[in-house]
């Protein structure tokens, strides 16, 4: 008898420590997480360590568009942008955004769009980046898709963003503006991937799933 409970005993501390064993990879995956449809972020180039900007400046030159930029400074509320479904397509709040989804980063103080089109950029002369639309709604040129290695865009790798018309890839490479927008650098589009078109997520808002989105249907 004695030696029965020793061996339930063993099989049960074998399997207490499988379980905290899993309890420590959900803990680690829930911390790492993913960029969600609706999250609220600022995004990163990895290689010029600028974020990405947005403001009501219009381009001199060009599509005339509200210019996008890349600053330093971490504390700008003008760094924000809105993760979203392309036109048409649902994207429910809290639901991971799948590596080569289409999306549409959305300003968060001007409410328009990351665009591009074929206009060339004020200084390096590459393809032209710009905010566009009214109140989150634009047209087909502000759909870009999430370039990534996984299933999903995990929040701590670096990723593409590549445009769905023109499939060029948004980019920095250091050129800076001068007045009024001084030191910030030009955000453009490149036609091939490339170290200057890395980006990651900083700091941010991540809407989680909700329970509805969480719950299936028992048969």
């Amino acid at each position: 008898m004695r030696f029965i409970l020793e061996i339930r005993l063993r099989i049960f501390v074998i399997f207490f420590l499988l379980f905290c064993i899993l309890l420590q990879g959900e803990a680690h995956e829930a911390e790492s997480g993913f960029v969600t449809c609706g999250s609220l972020v600022k995004l990163i180039n990895t290689r010029h360590n600028v974020r990405l900007h947005s403001h009501d400046v219009k381009y001199g030159s060009g599509s005339g568009q509200q210019s996008v930029t890349g600053v330093e400074a971490a504390d700008d509320a003008n760094s924000y942008w809105r993760i979203r479904g392309r036109p048409g397509s649902a994207c429910q709040r809290g639901v991971p955004i799948r590596c080569g989804q289409a999306i549409r980063i959305t300003h968060m103080k001007t409410g328009r769009n990351l665009h591009s089109h074929h206009f060339s950029s004020p200084l390096s002369n590459n393809q032209e980046v710009s905010a566009f639309g009214e109140s989150g709604e634009g047209d087909d040129l502000d759909v870009w898709t999430v370039q990534c290695s996984g299933t999903f865009w995990d929040r701590e790798e670096a990723v593409r963003f590549k445009h769905k018309s023109t499939e060029v890839f948004l980019s920095i490479t250091g050129e800076q503006y001068g007045h009024p927008i001084r030191g910030q650098r030009e955000v453009h589009g490149m036609p091939s991937p490339n170290h200057h078109n890395y980006w990651r997520t900083m700091e941010g808002v991540f809407i989680q799933p909700s329970s509805d989105s969480l719950r299936h249907d028992e048969l």
